[in-house]
């Protein structure tokens, strides 16, 4: 790729990455990379050192400078906690330097995401692909251990009232999808008996931590050279909330049996962690209390469920592709089921 997409204003990014004392020199080997959102990640060269940018898409959402915003802060938050994550090099919040946007720049990553290509060494070894879940669950009690406060993130989010706050809010959530023209409502069996379970169920004491909140193997950069993570990505649901939340997220993501899953190849190719042993994985380095692990995965079923129905709706009313709409609203079941297991 020699030209970036149209935007990224390489003449205003070199300008700004002069004025912030980065190596000069011309931009060289451009390639824009995949990701899990429509943000744009375009990595690159100058000065003899390799940079990756992020910046909203072409067309910016009404909240997207926001989260970029939050994004840099959390990561810079995060450098030397020892939390797998980019590392943030410069950040421009500044809308009128490039269209409208905010953008920052950070190193890059190397690792795969095991969703959508595995290595021969992960395709080929059973016992790697087992201990890259073990790794994901490693990965994610750094993340729990960090002191919020200690690191300047006491004001990131609102963590008082968190988990009382969860089913009302994703409830009402999904009440919102009825206003559109063509959604039949939730076809979703159990969500009531899940929904009374959680408010039933809720653990009553917690401690707040840095939370990913969409912590999953597709948001997860595995080493090429073994079963480490190498980054957590994608941080645009990050906050301050309950980090075990976080441990849930994974459990209710984590391929089980037949389900319609987000763990492609490395799904498909088996012989991973058991739920118990990511669980007991975690249990060995964090002194958070896993009593009401259970809780934390069905919440997660519930909320993620919820969440992709949100397009399986829009679909209904044409703002979707229909076969999205119908593989997620699959998911969505598919969670719910999870969910009903656990609860009984």
């Amino acid at each position: 790729m020699t030209t970036p997409p149209e935007a990224v204003d390489l003449a205003v990014l070199a300008s700004w990455m002069d004025e912030k004392g980065l190596p000069l020199g011309p931009i060289e080997d451009i390639k824009e990379l995949g990701g899990g959102t429509q943000n744009i990640l375009l990595r690159f060269r100058r000065g003899g050192t390799t940079y990756v940018l992020r910046r909203g898409p072409r067309h910016l959402r009404p909240r997207t400078n926001d989260v970029l915003r939050r994004e840099a802060r959390v990561l810079t938050a995060l450098d030397g906690t020892g939390v797998p994550a980019p590392r943030i090099i410069a950040v421009c919040g500044n809308e009128n330097v490039m269209g409208g946007a905010v953008f920052y720049l950070m190193t890059p990553v190397d690792g795969f995401n095991a969703t959508t290509y595995l290595p021969d060494l992960h395709a080929g070894d059973a016992s790697v692909r087992h201990r890259m879940g073990l790794e994901a669950v490693v990965a994610l009690s750094k993340l729990g251990a960090v002191d919020h406060e200690a690191v300047g993130l006491a004001d990131y989010g609102s963590p008082e009232g968190f988990l009382e706050r969860q089913v009302p809010r994703w409830m009402s959530e999904l009440e919102g999808y009825g206003k559109l023209d063509g959604y039949p409502g939730p076809e979703i069996p159990g969500l009531e008996h899940v929904a009374s379970w959680l408010e039933d169920h809720r653990p009553s004491e917690w401690r707040p931590g840095v939370m990913h909140g969409d912590y999953h193997l597709a948001n997860l950069m595995f080493s090429p050279t073994g079963p480490q993570v190498a980054a957590i990505v994608d941080w645009e649901m990050s906050t301050i909330g309950d980090p075990l939340l976080d441990l849930g997220w994974l459990l209710a993501t984590w391929p089980v049996g037949d389900a319609v899953s987000i763990a492609g190849p490395l799904g498909a190719a088996g012989g991973l962690a058991t739920r118990d042993e990511l669980i007991a994985a975690y249990a060995e380095r964090s002194t958070r209390n896993l009593d009401a692990v259970d809780w934390y995965e069905v919440l997660a079923c519930f909320k993620l469920g919820i969440v992709l129905e949100g397009t399986h709706a829009r679909a209904c009313a044409g703002k979707a592709p229909k076969d999205t709409g119908d593989l997620l609203h699959a998911m969505t079941l598919g969670l719910f089921e999870r969910a009903r297991g656990i609860t009984g």
